[in-house]
């Protein structure tokens, strides 16, 4: 029901969040030469086994500028750290273990072959896959696509996301509500959240009135791949979303989940459009866009992995389970002194509680009906 929306190219220095449509391969052997690892003495390993030893000291071999020559049994060149290792030498003895004047150079204890260097291509070979497509590109991946020439890359487009937030008693954030009004704490928040893998926009607020949200709707489908609509999903005299997106002939794939939060959930698709309709309590409509509008846009994008992600961790706690429901519950995350996770439940007074929310790490199971025990372990997904 999600489509690729094609591939676009962006410099590296813009590149991180995006996702990889091709992979990224070495175009040379990584170290490309033998690399010291030391500052230190490149010597033949056989001339050090009865240390200590004294070679003649032919040369030096610094980064960028290595020694030509072929080591010859009794020499040894100075080389540091990252520079080439002569061709004939099969160690390096760091040069705390060395003692040099008037061109020798003691070594005083003996090196084993293979000793401080790094070997051609040890770390990986011309032609080798280093980063796959599928992948979204994060900062520490840059500078393995810089070092294999990648000005420049191939990722996914990132799909257009509007978000429209429903409701008569929302106001925009600059305004100062009245009586019966809250400010729209929702839209700036999921725009902050698909920031990252998602071109967002935010919409005018539409009110509570079947012909303004079908006009609202309408609009907002011409410009973008996925609308996220906040609000107006349950079973209320006001609840217009489900209505309009059937009178406007979109198909409704489902519209209720066994969810604590988002129950009245709705997913559906008017032509190549997606569309969800969320609860309009900020923690439901957070808990519900993480858990599935995120995993779409990514899968529009062909992401390897577009889901959250997990870990397992012990409750701290008993949590209650809900009756007929599985219950995704934001938790704080902690480690104890042995190093396990551990989960705390945050003293939530209900889904409207965006300040508690605040504080979460991360969306814990909660199976339904018997709920977790102090002790217990379950599966948490990262926020």
């Amino acid at each position: 029901m999600t489509r690729p929306l094609g591939t676009v190219s962006v410099s590296l220095e813009d590149c991180v969040g995006w996702v990889l449509t091709e992979d990224i391969s070495a175009d040379l052997d990584l170290p490309p030469f033998d690399r010291s690892q030391m500052d230190g003495f490149a010597v033949k390993s056989s001339d050090t086994r009865n240390a200590p030893a004294e070679l003649d000291l032919i040369g030096e071999s610094v980064a960028g500028r290595g020694w030509d020559g072929v080591l010859r049994s009794g020499q040894a060149v100075k080389t540091m750290t990252g520079a080439r290792v002569p061709e004939g030498a099969d160690a390096v003895q760091q040069i705390e273990l060395a003692e040099q004047g008037d061109g020798k150079v003691t070594i005083l204890k003996s090196a084993s072959a293979g000793k401080n260097i790094v070997g051609k291509g040890e770390e990986i070979k011309a032609g080798e896959t280093v980063i796959a497509k599928g992948e979204r590109i994060t900062k520490a991946m840059v500078a393995t696509m810089a070092a294999f020439g990648y000005s420049a890359v191939q990722v996914a487009h990132r799909p257009r996301l509007s978000i429209l937030s429903t409701g008569s008693e929302i106001v925009d954030v600059s305004e100062v509500p009245g009586r019966d009004q809250i400010r729209n704490s929702n839209s700036p928040m999921i725009a902050a959240f698909a920031g990252e893998y998602a071109a967002t926009s935010i919409l005018p607020i539409a009110t509570d009135d079947p012909a303004g949200l079908k006009i609202a709707i309408t609009e907002a489908l011409e410009d973008c791949d996925c609308l996220v609509i906040s609000g107006g999903v349950s079973v209320g005299d006001y609840d217009f979303t489900k209505p309009v997106l059937r009178e406007l002939g979109a198909e409704l794939h489902f519209e209720k989940l066994e969810l604590k939060p988002g129950k009245p959930t709705v997913f559906a698709t008017l032509g190549e459009k997606v569309i969800f309709g969320l609860p309009g309590n900020p923690v439901s409509f957070a808990v519900t866009f993480l858990v599935f509008v995120r995993m779409a846009l990514l899968l529009m994008q062909s992401a390897s992995e577009p889901e959250l992600r997990k870990a397992f961790a012990t409750v701290t706690h008993d949590i209650r389970g809900t009756k007929g429901r599985d219950g995704l519950l934001p938790v704080k995350v902690g480690f104890s002194s042995d190093g396990r996770m551990l989960i705390e439940s945050l003293k939530f007074s209900g889904s409207s509680n965006f300040v508690t929310f605040a504080h979460a790490d991360a969306i814990a199971f909660v199976p339904r009906e018997h709920g977790l025990s102090k002790g217990e372990v379950t599966e948490v997904n990262f926020i």
